[in-house]
């Protein structure tokens, strides 16, 4: 029972800690339409650490925290306008990373390559969510853009850095998880 108290305890401090640690992240940006940041970073390292669960949970709190108005989102922009606004499909497809992180791992296992799979098809599923999002959002406006058009401005030049996150992601989840007893 002690343990099952100090892991409950454990979470209960981890899952903050890594919502913290995705806002922080996020800050770290390259403006642009859709600026880059390192936000995939972190919502890898956050699943690869803390497990699907708990690591889901820890993003949808970095969400809620940021919808519910601290400066967690890019640009240190917080609210629903932000949520709500093109790009805020790319932030909720974040869950979905987690979601299918979860599913993966549960009926696959948890060797290394089905979770780099899941996070993978994880962010495939994130991009065509947001590009759809942004597409849908984009259009209410006074000049449409194409789903084509929102895939090369919002997802193209963000492939390649969003896999060298993943490996990143991985390398520091694997030392941490070593040296932490994770």
């Amino acid at each position: 029972m002690n343990t099952n108290i100090n892991r409950r305890t454990r979470d209960i401090a981890l899952i903050p800690v890594f919502s913290v640690l995705i806002a922080v992240c996020t800050w770290i940006m390259i403006p642009g339409p859709v600026p880059f940041t390192m936000q995939t970073f972190a919502v890898f390292t956050t699943l690869l650490i803390l497990g699907g669960k708990r690591g889901t949970v820890a993003v949808l709190v970095y969400i809620l925290l940021g919808l519910a108005g601290l400066p967690f989102f890019s640009g240190f922009s917080a609210g629903p306008a932000v949520l709500f606004g093109p790009t805020g499909g790319y932030i909720i497809g974040f869950i979905a990373i987690g979601l299918i992180y979860i599913l993966m791992t549960k009926v696959l296992g948890e060797s290394a390559k089905i979770k780099g799979a899941a996070l993978v098809i994880g962010l495939a599923v994130c991009y065509l969510f947001g590009t759809l999002w942004f597409t849908r959002v984009y259009n209410g406006g006074t000049d449409p853009i194409t789903f084509t058009g929102a895939l090369s401005l919002c997802v193209l030049p963000f492939i390649i850095p969003d896999l060298v996150k993943l490996g990143l992601a991985t390398w520091i989840a694997s030392q941490v998880k070593k040296r932490a007893g994770f």
